[in-house]
C-alpha cells in the first residue's frame, strides 16, 4: 500500500507539472499563430498509450514518464526533423517568427513553473498557515545519529544557535541553511562552541548512509508491535509511551540503547503512559538483539502536548497570504541556487548527493498528505524551471540563450550551428540523466 500511495502522488504530481509546463510553451505559440504539431505527456518512443488529433495538434500520452514536449512546427528541438527544416520557412512556423515572439513561447515553460509554485505557497499558507518549531522550545538540544555530524564533534544535546552567523529561530531554519553552511554555533552544556565545516561536508553527507542531521529529541511512542515481537501479548497500543525501563527514566528515544545494553534476551520492568495521562506497569521482553520488536511512532501533536518542544502556528487572511506565500517562493529558489552552486563545484563533493527519479520518488511520504503533496510539488515546480534555465542546448535555457544573442546582435545563428548544438545538448543532458540516475542506483546496491 505505501508504493501505490507514493507512486501515485509520485505521478500526479509529475503529470501536473509536465502538463502545465508545455502549455506554457502552446498557449503562446498558438497566440503567436504558430503550429503546434504535437502535445505529449510522456514520451512517445514508437507508440502512444494514447493519442488524438484535435484541429491541426496530436494530443496524446506516452509510454515513457520521463517528461514530455510540445512539438512546434519549424523549430529545431529533440525531435531534430530535418527534413522538415529543408524545406524553405512557412509563415506558421517558428523560425518564421520574430526573435521577441520566439522568446515569449520559449520563456512560457519556465515562466508557468514559477507562477504554479508561487500560487501553491500562496494557497497553502491561506489554507493551511504556517506552523514551526522554536528551536529554543527544545530544551535538551537535537538528537545527533549520523556518523558525519558525530565525526565532527557534534553530539546528542547540542543547541543549534547559529549558521554561518544566521540566528537560527525555527527548526526550519536549519534545512535552509544547512546547504551552503560553513560553520555552525552551538551551544554544550551552558558553553557556546563553533564547529567549522569542511569544504566538502555536502560530499560526506551525501555519502553516509544516514540522512539525519539535527533531529527532535523525542519519546519512544509505541507504533506497531510486529508480528513476531515478544511482545505482542502485552496490551501496548498505538501511542502509549514507554518512560521507564527497570526504573531508571527513559526520556527521550536515544536513550534507549544505554538503558538495554547488556539485558539481551532478559524480561524488563516498563512503565507505560497511557493516552489519557494515566501510568501503568508491565513486563517487556527483549529479543537476542535486544530489541522489544516495537515500531516508534511519530505523533507531533501529542509531543507539543508533553512538553518535549513548542509547535507555534500562524493563520493568514487572504490577503496576507500573498505576502507569505511570496517569502516562500523566493526563500525556495535561493535555496535550491545555493544547492545548484554546491553541485557544480566538485570541492563540495555535492554532486554525489545528485539524484534521478528515484529520489524525487523517495521524497514524497508514504501517507497521503495534501499539504506535503503541495508543498513538495511547488518545489518541483521551482527546480524544473531553475533546470530549464540551465544554458544547455536542448534545454529551454539554451534556446534562450541564442535568441538573446540574436536579439542583442542581430544576427540570427545558422540553422546547421543550432543543429549542431542540440546534438551536444542532448548528449549533456543524457549524461547527466545517467549520473543522476546511477547515483540512485549505486545508493540502492550500497545501502
Amino acid at each position: 500500500m505505501e508504493f501505490v500511495i507514493k507512486i501515485s502522488q509520485f505521478l500526479l504530481s509529475l503529470s501536473l507539472l509536465i502538463v502545465l509546463h508545455e502549455l506554457g510553451h502552446f498557449i503562446p505559440a498558438k497566440l503567436f499563430k504558430t503550429k503546434v504539431e504535437k502535445f505529449y505527456l510522456f514520451f512517445d518512443v514508437k507508440f502512444s498509450l494514447f493519442k488524438k488529433k484535435i484541429g491541426e495538434t496530436v494530443y496524446g500520452i506516452g509510454w515513457l514518464p520521463l517528461g514530455g514536449y510540445v512539438k512546434i512546427a519549424g523549430m529545431i528541438d529533440e525531435s531534430m526533423d530535418k527534413e522538415q527544416m529543408a524545406q524553405p520557412p512557412k509563415p506558421w512556423e517558428f523560425r518564421s517568427k520574430p526573435a521577441w515572439q520566439r522568446l515569449i513561447i520559449m520563456l512560457g515553460g519556465v515562466t508557468v513553473n514559477f507562477i504554479l509554485a508561487y500560487i501553491i505557497y500562496v494557497a497553502m499558507s491561506f489554507a493551511y498557515g504556517d506552523s514551526d518549531v522554536k528551536v529554543e522550545s527544545l530544551k535538551d538540544g537535537y538528537w545527533i545519529d549520523n556518523p558525519v555530524l558525530e565525526d565532527l564533534g557534534f553530539k546528542t544535546g547540542d543547541k543549534v544557535l547559529a549558521i554561518n552567523d544566521i540566528p537560527i529561530v525555527n527548526n526550519s531554519d536549519i534545512g535552509f541553511n544547512l546547504i551552503s553552511a560553513q560553520s555552525i554555533k552551538i551551544e554544550r552544556d551552558g558553553q557556546e562552541k563553533v564547529i567549522n565545516l569542511p569544504e566538502d561536508f555536502l560530499g560526506k553527507y551525501s555519502d553516509s548512509r544516514s540522512k539525519k542531521n539535527f533531529e527532535y529529541r523525542i519519546p519512544f511512542m509505541v507504533g506497531e508491535v510486529a508480528d513476531s515481537s515478544l511482545n505482542t501479548n502485552k496490551g501496548l497500543k498505538m501511542g502509549d509511551i514507554i518512560t521507564k525501563i527497570n526504573g531508571k527514566e527513559l526520556k527521550y528515544f536515544d536513550q534507549l540503547e544505554a538503558l538495554t545494553s547488556g539485558l539481551e534476551g532478559q524480561t524488563v520492568a516498563a512503565e507505560i503512559l497511557k493516552e489519557d495521562n494515566t501510568v501503568e506497569s508491565i513486563e517487556l521482553t527483549l529479543d537476542e538483539e535486544g530489541k522489544f520488536g516495537i515500531r516508534p511512532y511519530y505523533n507531533p501533536v501529542r509531543f507539543d502536548e508533553l512538553g518535549y518542544y513548542d509547535i507555534f502556528r500562524k493563520e493568514y487572511t487572504f490577503g496576507e497570504s500573498f505576502g507569505a506565500g511570496w517569502t516562500k517562493f523566493t526563500k525556495t529558489i535561493s535555496n535550491y541556487g545555493d544547492q545548484l552552486a554546491a553541485i557544480f563545484n566538485p570541492s563540495t563533493g555535492a554532486y554525489k548527493g545528485l539524484g534521478g527519479f528515484k529520489a524525487i520518488y523517495d521524497q514524497f511520504s508514504p501517507v497521503w498528505s495534501w499539504p506535503y503533496f503541495w508543498g513538495l510539488t511547488a518545489f518541483l515546480s521551482i527546480m524544473l524551471a531553475i533546470l530549464n534555465l540551465l544554458p544547455i542546448p536542448a534545454l529551454d535555457g539554451g534556446h534562450v540563450m541564442f535568441l538573446l544573442f540574436e536579439i542583442i546582435s542581430g544576427k540570427k545563428p545558422s540553422e546547421k550551428f543550432l543543429e549542431r548544438a542540440q546534438v551536444i545538448g542532448f548528449f549533456i543532458l543524457i549524461a547527466l540523466v545517467l549520473f543522476a540516475n546511477g547515483n540512485d542506483i549505486f545508493k540502492a546496491i550500497t545501502n
